[in-house]
């Protein structure tokens, strides 16, 4: 009996690995950004110099009219604006790079203390803006695509249409005349009334944050005092960027709930209240942390208005006086640190949008 030799059963093959795409990971992508905030800056710095140049030498600009040939001559040659201006910029560069931005010319105070002191109030004024911009923005971004093509949605996409097209200085006035005017239950301007800002003064090394400061007083009546007269100028703000949020948040909800992972959990039961508040929430809100740095230039833009418009001291209300003053020295600083901000906090924020979804990094 002859046995006949069988062939054993081929392998099934095996999937071929997915290879990694070639300059990824994290740690390339986080300095690769980080690199580029250099040259980022160096334009932007470099914009503001030669931009305020073309008005001339700052002393002139200032003093011009007011001081005698002799005197003015005098000035400009102790500050050094009568040598060549590329030797200016290139000294300049220098200065900005370890953080000296000159003396400004009406004050005569540094201009990094300028920065320092008046900074702090616009970035708190910029954090309450936000709060008010993701409470706004988010929920109604979710309402709106949970009963989208209805007569709500068309509502708040109106809504968010004015949100962000009413001009700041504008709402502010409609605001101060509706609740400090009208109704009479919120301050009309500054950041704390005298006696409250007398005992902030008196606290040791006092940050410059009037919320955190008036914590460490302890004393309720100054919280208050604070948080109340935050409230018209964050909600002026906050709304610019509020408008943003809702349309973002409901186109990229609706978007989602087209997925297909969405459409499985549909099929299972699962109701759509649920599917836009668990399931198309999460990844909608990617694209918002991406469009947060584009965001922040906003609204450092809109405290300008906003800050004159509420007597809110910060670099926003300093710039235009510094403006009014033809000190272009002060000028020139506050807007270069304004153009540091926003590449920092663009930098900030790809960093955020990368460990969210790994997708970013490649």
């Amino acid at each position: 009996m002859t046995t006949v030799a069988t062939k054993p059963p081929a392998q099934a093959a095996r999937p071929a690995r997915r290879k990694r795409p070639k300059g990824g990971g994290l740690g390339r992508y986080i300095l690769v950004r980080f690199l580029l905030i250099i040259p980022t800056i160096f334009i932007l710095v470099s914009m503001v110099f030669w931009l305020m140049r073309t008005t001339g030498d700052p002393i002139t600009a200032a003093l011009g009219g007011r001081l005698s040939a002799d005197q003015l001559a005098e000035r400009i040659h102790a500050a050094g604006y009568d040598r060549p201006v590329i030797v200016q910029y290139f000294e300049y560069l220098g200065q900005v790079f370890t953080g000296n931005f000159g003396t400004t010319i009406s004050t005569n105070r540094p201009v990094s203390e300028i920065l320092t002191t008046y900074g702090a109030a616009t970035a708190e004024l910029a954090f309450y803006a936000l709060i008010v911009a993701f409470m706004v923005g988010i929920p109604l971004g979710m309402l709106a695509a949970y009963l989208r093509d209805k007569a709500t949605d068309a509502t708040l996409r109106i809504f968010a249409i004015l949100c962000y097209a009413t001009p700041v200085f504008f709402s502010g006035l409609l605001f101060k005349l509706v609740f400090s005017v009208w109704f009479k239950v919120l301050p009309v301007s500054g950041r704390a009334n005298t006696s409250s800002e007398l005992q902030l003064q008196l606290l040791p090394d006092p940050t410059g944050i009037y919320t955190i400061d008036a914590l460490r007083t302890g004393n309720p009546e100054v919280i208050g005092d604070v948080l109340a007269h935050a409230v018209l100028p964050a909600l002026a703000l906050g709304l610019l960027t509020a408008g943003v949020f809702l349309r973002l948040v409901r186109t990229n909800v609706i978007g989602t709930l087209g997925t297909d992972y969405v459409d499985a959990a549909r099929s299972r039961g699962v109701n759509e209240f649920r599917l836009v508040s668990k399931h198309a929430y999460r990844p909608a809100l990617i694209p918002i942390i991406t469009v947060i740095g584009l965001q922040i230039a906003l609204l450092l833009g809109g405290a300008v208005l906003t800050e004159t418009t509420f007597e809110w001291k910060g670099l926003g209300f300093m710039l235009i006086e510094f403006i009014k003053a033809r000190d272009f020295v002060a000028v020139q600083g506050i807007v270069a640190l304004l153009a540091v901000i926003v590449a920092v906090s663009n930098f900030i924020v790809d960093i955020i949008a990368a460990l969210i979804d790994p997708r970013v990094r490649y």
